[in-house]
């Protein structure tokens, strides 16, 4: 599988936190988004990216289940981590991976970095945002021009090191060829709709290095509030 990823700080972020991870040895491909100020995110991210990497390492011929409990023991380490340094309490990350398997590939999620499939002119978000406003807001039938404005639109309702028990997110897709996978932080699907991202993975001609700069500087050109991190994969 052919994978390209880049990640950049954006328009007003001073430091990157965002982390992206790609191993072909164990077929791993992972993006996080860390919080916590000053260092901290950067630290939750890349500890959790590897963590999870550490596991699948010990796994012979690792599953679902198994990316599910490199999961559960980076939320464990990132928690272990900020208890022990005061200057990285309240650090966090979100966390998003995907396994390639033979003619499978295992998916999961913490938090609100996504990953898309686009295949067949159609894009779609194969994971749900842990995010107050599609757990809550949504639920409550607040219309969506209202969530984009709400001061909960931003509010996480799950990450790796603050959730407790940890919720993750799981499902198995086929590996169908010609089908392509992005991996992004809300970096970019936060300022960049569906539609645009689209139109960029399906441009003809244009290798998997040229869509992801041209992705990451549709974020840089609709403000770059965040950090821009996107990873794609060609079956």
């Amino acid at each position: 599988m052919q994978s390209y990823g880049l990640s950049d700080p954006g328009r007003v972020r001073k430091n990157n936190e965002d982390f992206l991870l790609v191993d072909r040895t164990q077929n791993l491909y992972i993006v996080a988004d860390g919080m916590g100020g000053a260092q901290a995110g950067e630290t939750a991210a890349r500890l959790a990216a590897e963590t999870v990497l550490e596991v699948m390492e010990k796994r012979p011929n690792p599953r679902l289940k198994d990316l599910e409990e490199a999961f559960i023991e980076a939320n464990e380490r990132v928690k272990r981590t900020a208890a022990n340094d005061l200057s990285l309490e309240g650090m966090g990350t979100t966390l998003v991976g995907l396994l390639h398997a033979g003619e499978l590939m295992h998916i999961a999620s913490v938090g609100d970095s996504r990953i898309y499939s686009y295949y067949n002119q159609e894009l779609t978000s194969l994971m749900e945002d842990q995010t107050w406003v599609n757990e809550v807001g949504r639920r409550l039938g607040i219309d969506e021009d209202t969530l984009k404005r709400h001061p909960m639109r931003h509010v996480l309702t799950m990450a790796i090191g603050v959730g407790n028990p940890l919720r993750v997110n799981t499902r198995t897709i086929s590996n169908v060829p010609g089908m392509q996978l992005l991996l992004c932080s809300d970096g970019l699907h936060g300022v960049v709709g569906a539609e645009a991202i689209a139109k960029i993975l399906a441009a003809d001609g244009q290798d998997l290095q040229s869509k992801a700069q041209t992705l990451v500087e549709a974020a840089r050109n609709a403000g770059g509030p965040d950090n821009i991190t996107v990873l794609i994969l060609q079956v």
